[in-house]
C-alpha cells in the first residue's frame, strides 16, 4: 500500500498581496512535496487563503470597495505565486468557498459541550487577529505588529480550552505531535504549563459589518477568523460534505507548514478544537523563522515588504528559489537583501553548478554517443554503470546527507551537500585535466563518463528545489546536447 502524506501552508490574510516572506513558506512546503513524490508517496500538497477576517474588512474599507471584492482580487494574486514560483500545490483553498463554510459550521456544531457565551474586555490585535494579555505586549504594544492593541467588549462565544490543559501538556510533551524545532517545542509547553484560559471564537457581526461565517444559530455573531482558518485543513479534504474519501485517505496532516508566530494556534488551539470532536490530531508542525528586512519583521502591516513576483521577474524562480531555501537557516530568522541574493546567484548558480555542467557537456561533446559508458538517449545509467572511481563515494555520501538532512527539514543543509558535490567535480576535473587527455583515449572516456555521472545525480537531487533547471540538465544529457547557459552572470 503507498504511504500517504499530507502537508500544508498556513492560510494568509488577504488585506494586501503577498510578499516574499509567505514565498518562503509555500516555497519550502513545495520542495517537502516534491522530496516525498521523489519516493513514490501519495502527497496531497495543500495552499489557500483565509479571507474572513476584520484585516480584510477594514483593507477593503480603506479602498472603498466591498470586502467580496477584495478578497476574490487578492486571493488570485496569492494563487498565482503557483506557476510563479513553480509551485506544485494539489488543491488552493478559499475560506469563503461553500465547502469550507459548511465544514467550519459543522465542526462549530459538533463541538457544542465545550462552547459558551459570556461577556469579556480584552486588548485585541487586529494586525494578530487575537487577544493579547497586557503582560504579552512590548512597551503596551503588540510585539509583532508594534502597534497598540484596540480595547475589545463585547460578549462572544468561547470555547473552554482549560478543559485540555493536561491532555495538550502530554500530547507535546510525549511527541504525539512532534513540533520542528525543539525550541518551538519548549516554548509550547511553556505556554501550556503557565495555565491555558478559554478564548473567544467569535466576534460581534457588526464590528464587521456582517463579514465572516455566521455562527450556527446566531446571526448576530460571526466565527472567530482562526477558529474558523484552521478547520481548512480537513474541510479542503471534504469535512462538511457528503463525500469523505479524500478525508479518509489524507487526514490527518502529516506536516503543517507554519511561520513561528501562528505556533500557538496550530499547536494549542487546533489540536483541542479536534479533541473536543474526537479528530485524529496532526502528526508534525515545522515552523519556520521569518525574513526581516534591515532586522525588522518583515509585514504587510509595517509595510516593508518584498515583492515575490517583481524578483521572479528579474531572476527568475529557480534563483529565487535558491536564495530562499540556501541563504537561511530552515527555523531561523533571516535578513534578506537584494545583494546577497545576487552574490549567491552569481557565486552559487552562475559560476558554481552553471559553470560545471557547461564544462562537463562541453567536454561529453567530444566522445561519440553511442559509446556503452556514457549517458545517452533512452538509457539511465546509475552509478555502477560508471567507472567505479573517486567521484562514486563522493556521489554516495552526498545522497545520504541530502536525504538526512531533508528529513530533518534543513533545507540549506541539503543543498549544501549538493553544492559539496558539485565542489567536488570542479576538483576532479582540476586533478585530472580532461583537456590533456587524447580525446579517443579510455582514460578520457572513464573520466567524462565519471562527471557526466556526477551532474546526473546532482540533478536529480536538485528536482525539489530548483525543478526547471534539473530538467534543462537531465535533458541535455540524455539527449546529448549543447551545452547551453544555466544562468547567465548579472
Amino acid at each position: 500500500m503507498t504511504k500517504k502524506f499530507y502537508l500544508t501552508t498556513a492560510v494568509p490574510y488577504v488585506n494586501a498581496a503577498p510578499h516574499i516572506g509567505f514565498a518562503l513558506e509555500v516555497v519550502q512546503a513545495d520542495v517537502l512535496a516534491r522530496y516525498h513524490r521523489s519516493l513514490k508517496e501519495d502527497v496531497f500538497f495543500l495552499a489557500g487563503t483565509d479571507e474572513n477576517s476584520l484585516k480584510n474588512f477594514q483593507a477593503a474599507q480603506k479602498e472603498g470597495i466591498t470586502t467580496q471584492k477584495l478578497v476574490d482580487r487578492n486571493s488570485k494574486v496569492f494563487k498565482n505565486l503557483g506557476p510563479a514560483l513553480n509551485l506544485s500545490f494539489d488543491d488552493f483553498i478559499r475560506t469563503t468557498e461553500s465547502r469550507h463554510i459548511k465544514g467550519a459550521q459543522k465542526l462549530w456544531q459538533a463541538t457544542q459541550k465545550n462552547i459558551y457565551k459570556k461577556k469579556y474586555k480584552g486588548l485585541y490585535c487586529v494586525g494578530c487577529e487575537m487577544f493579547f494579555k497586557e503582560s504579552e505586549l512590548e512597551n503596551g504594544l503588540c510585539p509583532e505588529h508594534k502597534t497598540k492593541p484596540e480595547v475589545i467588549e463585547e460578549e462572544n462565544y468561547f470555547f473552554k480550552l482549560s478543559n485540555y490543559q493536561k491532555q495538550l501538556e502530554k500530547i507535546i510533551e510525549s511527541g504525539e505531535i512532534e513540533i520542528i524545532p525543539e525550541s518551538r517545542k519548549n516554548e509550547t509547553l511553556s505556554f501550556i504549563k503557565s495555565g491555558l484560559e478559554d478564548f473567544s471564537i467569535s466576534r460581534s457581526a457588526k464590528r464587521g459589518d456582517g463579514w465572516g461565517i455566521e455562527v450556527p444559530g446566531d446571526n448576530s455573531q460571526r466565527v472567530y477568523v482562526w477558529f474558523d482558518a484552521l478547520i481548512n485543513y480537513i474541510t479542503a479534504l471534504g469535512y462538511g460534505s457528503n463525500n469523505l474519501e479524500r478525508y479518509k485517505k489524507y487526514w490527518p496532516a502529516d506536516l503543517h507548514c507554519i511561520g513561528k508566530g501562528i505556533l500557538r494556534f496550530h499547536a494549542i488551539y487546533w489540536p483541542a478544537m479536534l479533541l473536543s470532536v474526537g479528530l485524529p490530531l496532526p502528526k508534525k508542525i515545522f515552523v519556520h523563522g521569518y525574513l526581516t528586512t534591515e532586522g525588522q519583521k518583515m509585514s504587510k502591516s509595517l509595510g516593508n515588504v518584498i515583492d515575490p513576483f517583481e524578483l521572479v521577474e528579474k531572476y527568475g524562480a529557480d534563483p529565487v528559489r535558491y536564495f530562499l531555501l540556501r541563504e537561511f537557516s530552515s527555523t531561523e530568522d533571516g535578513d534578506f537583501s537584494i545583494k546577497r541574493l545576487e552574490e549567491r546567484y552569481n557565486a552559487d548558480l552562475a559560476n558554481g553548478l552553471g559553470n560545471l555542467v557547461s564544462r562537463v557537456l562541453t567536454l561529453s561533446e567530444k566522445i561519440e554517443p553511442e559509446k556503452e559508458n556514457i549517458p545517452t538517449q533512452g538509457r539511465d545509467p546509475g552509478i555502477k554503470d560508471a567507472v567505479k572511481g573517486e567521484l562514486v563515494s563522493k556521489i554516495k555520501l552526498t545522497k545520504k546527507n541530502y536525504q538526512r538532512a531533508l528529513e530533518e527539514i534543513k533545507f540549506n543543509e541539503a543543498l549544501e551537500a549538493i553544492w559539496g558535490l558539485v565542489s567536488d567535480c570542479d576538483n576532479f576535473v582540476e586533478k585530472n585535466k580532461p583537456w590533456e587527455l587524447d580525446k579517443g583515449s579510455d582514460r578520457f572516456k572513464d573520466v567524462i563518463s565519471e562527471l557526466l555521472t556526477a551532474v546526473k545525480e546532482s540533478a536529480l537531487l536538485l528536482k525539489p528545489f530548483l525543478p526547471q533547471t534539473a530538467e534543462k540538465i537531465l535533458k541535455q544529457i540524455k539527449e546529448n546536447k549543447k551545452a547551453e547557459a544555466l544562468f547567465p552572470r548579472l
